[in-house]
Order: structure tokens, then sequence, then C-alpha cells
């Protein structure tokens, strides 16, 4: 089994059991310790993993960290471990103290669920605040796997890691806010942008007016980047089907005769994705899939048609999620948002459970 196979089995390992996992030290037991062991460090030997690390702090003696991960003797990685239902803080935690007296150049903060990697790009031998990587073992993305996997006992080398770990620390505290921009221009923004276009004094009825426009720009620069890897993949199929032929240019008049593309939006990726994160606790994540059709979006139990767990209508003014009740007649509720998805947990937890026994 490779390094991605592990990582993924251990994902599911986390969703099946972090239910029943009590306490602190299970949680070490049944998620952390299975986790250093997949980076490749024997966690039955202290030469390697050494737990309750001590490293006496002026007149502070006795103090611990959870995990020290070490090689010839010194320990490169320290660990500190919560409880997976605990939110993960660096207030008053021993890896700050620890990070500037020993030779490690990597913390990691854990509750085996979301693993946090620091590091000192800010001040030399003073651990950051903020994390350079952050992953969540139960919606990994293929970025992740790559990093992660520096940190396996066979590619360990911290030059490489540090050589990428400032990109990441600021790409990953950028993405949320271009993403927030983009659903939600700042006033900022909308007044910049709005200034490039338009000479005359931006009143407040302008305001809005381009507040609506970029917003909507935004979404269509989206749907016009997917529109364009899906032509591009579908004119390669098509060169692939006949060995040796030569593209040439469609004829107009059979060209309007086919079907109109159907075109899967960003809204509604992030709602499926809205979607899967309210049931991951309950089914595998990997289970839930997306079909896109003229009228509606579906999302599905086991990529099954005949397995509806909501149906969203998002291309017109007014916005729906429907559900099929036990006499599969569909059921629409109004939405304003995105976010008011959420407020349909239980209808989704039942469609599941409707669903799943099918």
């Amino acid at each position: 089994m490779d390094f991605k196979d592990q990582i993924k089995q251990l994902g599911d390992r986390i969703v099946r059991l972090k239910d029943s996992i009590q306490t602190e030290e299970a949680t070490k037991t049944a998620l952390i310790l299975p986790f250093i062991n997949a980076l490749g460090y024997d966690v039955f030997d202290p030469h390697e993993v050494s737990p309750e690390f001590i490293s006496d702090i002026g007149t502070k003696k006795g103090e611990k960290v959870d995990y020290a991960i070490l090689k010839e003797g010194q320990p490169i990685i320290l660990m500190e471990c919560k409880h997976h239902n605990q939110s993960l803080t660096l207030h008053d935690n021993q890896l700050l103290r620890y990070f500037h007296v020993t030779k490690a150049r990597f913390g990691v903060l854990t509750n085996g669920v979301i693993y946090r990697f620091y590091t000192d790009l800010i001040e030399p031998n003073k651990m950051d605040q903020k994390p350079f990587l952050e992953i969540n073992l139960t919606d990994m993305r293929e970025v992740h796997f790559e990093e992660l996997k520096k940190f396996h006992k066979s590619y360990f080398d911290v030059d490489s890691i540090l050589s990428t770990a400032s990109e990441l620390k600021y790409m990953g505290e950028l993405k949320p806010l271009i993403v927030q921009e983009m659903s939600e221009p700042s006033d900022t923004l909308v007044r910049y942008l709005a200034k490039q276009v338009y000479q005359g004094q931006i009143n407040a009825k302008w305001f809005d007016y381009f507040k609506a426009l970029i917003k909507k720009g935004f979404q269509q620069i989206v749907t016009d980047q997917i529109t364009d890897r899906l032509k591009s993949a579908l004119t390669k199929e098509e060169q692939q089907e006949i060995p040796g032929s030569v593209a040439t240019v469609a004829d107009p008049v059979v060209e309007a005769k086919k079907d109109p593309i159907i075109v899967t939006t960003a809204e509604e990726l992030e709602a499926f994705y809205i979607v899967r994160a309210i049931l991951r606790s309950t089914i595998n994540g990997e289970r839930i899939y997306h079909r896109d059709a003229q009228t509606y979006f579906a999302i599905l139990l086991d990529d099954n048609n005949r397995k509806p767990l909501c149906r969203l209508y998002m291309n017109s003014q007014k916005k729906y999620i429907a559900f099929l009740d036990e006499a599969r007649k569909e059921i629409k509720h109004e939405i304003q948002s995105l976010n008011d998805i959420y407020n349909f947990t239980e209808h989704l937890q039942k469609s599941l459970a409707m669903m799943d026994t099918k």
C-alpha cells in the first residue's frame, strides 16, 4: 500500500471511530499514533518516537510535549495532541516554549483529525503563531498528499520543506480572503474596480450596482474557466477516438442542433461541498457524488441516480433545495443563499437514512 492509500485509509478510520473516542489518550492511541506510523516512524521505538518528551526550560522542570520524533537522538518534530473534539489553540502551549530550546524545526498541533504544522518563518528560533500548513485527514486534497509526504521518514529534508513553507503559509491565508471577496466583495474592492471603468461619482446607488456586477463577474469567470476546461477535454477525447483525425471547424448549422452544454457553476460545486461536509460525520464523504442536469443539480449517494440526497435549483432568480419524501414526491424549499443549506441538516440526514437502506 502506497503512502497516499495509507492516508486515505486513515481518514476513513477517523470517520468510523471518532464518535466512540472519549478521551485525549484514546485519541492518541486510535488516531495519532497510526498517523505517525504512516509517516514511516516506529512508534514502539523510543529512539524514533519519544512519548511525553521532556526538555527542561529555565526554572520550569519536567514539562512534557506529547511526542517528539527523533533523528540521531535529536528531536526533529515536536507534536502536541488534543482530544478530537477540542479546538486547536497555541495559547499557553508547550510547543511555543519547547521550540526554541530544541533543535526541532517543526511543531505539530493536532486533535487527530486536523494537523497544523508550524516553523519559524517570521523570527528565527521562535515558532510562528500561524501554521504554514493545515491538513484535515478526512478532507484531503492532492496538494496535501504531496506536502505531507515530505514529512515521511524516507523523504524528510528540512530544506525541502522550508523551501515551500512560506508559499504554503501565505497562500493558505490568501485563499480564504480571495474566496470571501468573490462571494461578497468588500467595499474597498468594489470602489477600486468601479473606479477603473466608471468616471462618475460612486454614490450609494452606483456602489450597489457595481457590487452586484462584480459578484456576478466573479461567478462568470469561474464558469468560463470550467467551460473552457470541459471543451478542451472533450476535444482531446474526440481526437483520441479517431486516430489520425484532423480537427475541423464545426458546421454552425449542425452545431446549433446539438443539445446545449450543461455547465456546472462554482456556486453549485460549493453547495455540493457544503452538503458533503454536513453528512461527512455520518458516512464516508467519498460516497457522495453530484450530477448536473439542465434544470437541477443533483447530489447523490453512491453515484446512484435513484438515491438523490437532494436537488438544487440554482439557475433562476429564486433558488431552491429539494428533497424526496417517502412517496418519492419532490418537496422544494426556497433558499436565499448557500448558507441556508445548513438549515436543512435534519432533512439531509433523513434523506441519507432513507436512501442508504435501498
